[in-house]
């Protein structure tokens, strides 16, 4: 096993991010944090990147920030003690990015939570597009309890992704729930066997890089621009992403391709 904290592979044009402290329940140290910000940059901006697919070594997805280590360097309990610690100090917006708020990979983001995803690891599964979870999963945001603020984007997307009520009682009372129970609310596209939680988020994920990757990129940011925005300039602004789509050499080759009964050959131009 590797000894780094977050692992980056790619085969073909799927990106596999896998957080590896499995002995912290994958919390995300000073260390984890930037890594996994250093990550997302490479899915954004490697054009041979179309999906990426993240998930935890171990038993737990990821149980957040790592309290001990990052607390008092936030508050200023402690000082900057490695590169790590001195880079995120330099760079807050690196701790946002690690857990995609206030950053867009571009690219579909597929979260395979092979276990529990809490505080930060809930937040971080908020940010990615599809979500796939093992039976035995939990989720909870436990902020409240220790007197903190989940301010990783929980309040306000949690009530966009989820039932008010129930997005209200998991933000207030920092009770875990169950991935059934995400799931009805709608939260979770599929739960299944901790054995198949990668393959099947894989499976998506190959499913949809081999679509026409300019397409589905501005599908992608129409949907996420149009939450919470008035129908009428949701719709312009769909009008917008959507007309270049048809200037690619994608939009003549998917046609095509479908006259012609073959599979098509999309280059993202």
């Amino acid at each position: 096993m590797s000894d780094e904290v977050v692992l980056f592979e790619q085969k073909q044009s799927v990106a596999l991010i896998t957080l590896n402290r499995p002995q912290a329940r994958n919390a995300l140290n000073p260390e984890s944090l930037v890594r996994l910000a250093e990550a997302w940059q490479r899915v954004r901006d490697d054009e041979s990147v179309r999906v990426a697919v993240i998930t935890g070594t171990g038993p737990a997805f990821c149980a957040g920030m790592d309290l001990g280590s990052m607390i008092p360097l936030i508050t200023g309990a402690r000082a900057p003690q490695d590169k790590w610690d001195k880079a995120l100090v330099s760079d807050p917006s690196l701790t946002h990015r690690a857990i995609l708020r206030n950053f867009d990979t571009v690219k579909p983001v597929i979260a395979a939570i092979n276990g529990f995803a809490v505080a930060g690891g809930m937040e971080l599964v908020m940010g990615c597009d599809l979500r796939v979870a093992s039976d035995e999963a939990r989720f909870g945001l436990q902020e409240v309890k220790w007197a903190l603020f989940p301010g990783g984007g929980s309040t306000v997307r949690l009530p966009n992704q989820i039932p008010y009520a129930r997005a209200m009682e998991m933000l207030l009372t920092g009770e875990l729930f169950e991935a059934i129970d995400m799931l009805h609310y709608g939260f979770l596209n599929y739960t299944v066997s901790a054995a198949d939680v990668l393959d099947k988020s894989v499976d998506l994920a190959e499913k949809i890089a081999r679509n026409g990757p300019v397409a589905v990129s501005a599908v992608r940011r129409s949907a996420r621009e149009a939450i919470g925005v008035p129908e009428a300039t949701a719709l312009e602004r769909e009008s917008e992403l959507s007309a270049p789509v048809y200037a690619t050499q994608d939009a003549i080759e998917g046609p095509r391709a479908f006259i012609e009964k073959r599979t098509p050959v999309f280059h993202g131009h």
